[in-house]
C-alpha cells in the first residue's frame, strides 16, 4: 500500500480506510468555519467610511481582488456597481441576531440583465468555501432583493440536506423546489429552489421594471428597510414592516453574511446586527 502524507490528505481530502478504501470530504466538511461571534449589543457592521469587517470576492478574480471597483463606499454607503457578480462577506460568523439592512436601488441594469429584472440579495449562515456556489458565492440561505421577488428566500446549497429550509406554503403553488409562503400552508421542505414571499404577484416576469400589485419594497431610488431575524432554525424575512416569508428547520443555523453583486446597481447605507429580543414563532 502507498503511504500517504499528510500534506497530501489534507490537499486531496482523502484518506484511507482499512488499507484499501478511500472517501472524499465535501467542501463544507474541509472548508474552516469560524465559530458564531457573539450578538450580545447592537453593532454597525457597516461603519460608513470602509468596508472593515467585511471582504471582497469577485467571481474568476477571487478574494480582494476588485479592480474596477464592483464594491466601493462612497458618502456613507456601500456602493455595488453590479458590473460583475459577487459579494463582500463578513469576517465573521453569526447566529442568533437581527439584522437590520437599509438599501435602495439606484436603477442600474447591466449586461447581461440589462433588461431583466434588477437583483441582489442578503446570504445569512454563509459557510464553506468562497466561491462554491458558481464560483461567486458561499452556500448560504438567501433572503432575496429584486424587482418583484424582495422577501422570498432561495436555498443557494450544495443540493444535500446541509443546506435547506422548511416553510409553510400554500398547495396550489408547492412543487419539488418551489412553493408560496403561507402562515397557514403546509410544511414544505427544500434544499434548492424557492420559498416566494407571500404576496409575489402570479404574473411576475423577469423583465426590468416589474412591479408587482402587492409589492413591499419601495420604486426605484427609494430607501428600504429589511429586517432578518435569525432565532435559532427559523428566519423571519421584513420587509418595510411587514413580515414578507417564514422559514424554519433551516440548515445550517448560523454562518456569515454576503451581500451580492448580480449586474443591478444598489446602494446600502445601514448594515446593524442586533442581540434578539425574544423568541420567534415558529410557524
Amino acid at each position: 500500500m502507498k503511504k500517504i502524507s499528510l500534506a497530501e490528505i489534507i490537499r486531496t481530502g482523502a484518506f484511507l480506510v482499512a488499507g484499501t478504501a478511500s472517501f472524499l470530504f465535501t467542501d463544507s466538511i474541509l472548508a474552516s468555519d469560524p465559530a458564531p461571534t457573539p450578538v450580545t449589543e447592537a453593532r454597525e457592521l457597516f461603519n460608513g467610511k470602509d468596508l472593515t469587517n467585511w471582504y471582497r470576492f469577485i467571481k474568476d478574480q477571487g478574494k480582494e481582488n476588485d479592480p474596477t471597483g464592483v464594491f466601493t463606499v462612497k458618502d456613507g454607503k456601500i456602493c455595488v456597481s453590479g458590473e460583475k457578480l459577487g459579494c463582500i462577506t463578513t469576517n465573521e460568523a453569526f447566529e442568533n441576531y437581527r439584522l437590520i439592512v437599509e438599501y435602495r436601488f439606484t436603477g442600474a441594469a447591466l449586461p447581461p440583465r440589462e433588461n431583466k429584472t434588477r437583483d441582489c440579495g442578503i446570504l445569512v449562515h454563509s459557510k464553506g468555501e468562497d466561491g462554491a456556489w458558481g464560483k461567486t458565492w458561499m452556500c448560504s440561505l438567501e433572503c432575496n432583493i429584486i424587482e418583484g421577488g424582495t422577501g422570498d428566500f432561495i436555498v443557494v446549497g450544495n443540493g444535500t440536506d446541509e443546506f435547506s429550509i422548511t416553510a409553510n406554503v400554500k398547495e396550489e403553488r408547492s412543487k419539488a423546489n418551489c412553493g408560496i409562503y403561507s402562515p397557514n400552508g403546509k410544511p414544505h421542505t427544500i434544499n434548492g429552489g424557492r420559498i416566494d414571499w407571500w404576496g409575489r404577484d402570479p404574473e411576475w416576469a423577469d423583465v426590468k421594471g416589474f412591479r408587482g400589485k402587492q409589492d413591499l419594497d419601495k420604486p426605484i431610488g427609494e430607501w428600504n428597510t429589511l429586517e432578518i431575524i435569525c432565532d435559532g432554525d427559523t428566519i423571519t424575512n421584513i420587509v418595510n414592516g411587514v413580515v414578507a416569508n417564514r422559514a424554519y428547520d433551516v440548515k445550517p443555523a448560523c454562518g456569515k453574511i454576503q451581500i451580492q453583486s448580480e449586474f443591478a446597481g444598489f446602494e446600502f447605507r445601514r448594515v446593524t446586527i442586533l442581540p434578539l429580543e425574544k423568541k420567534t414563532d415558529k410557524k
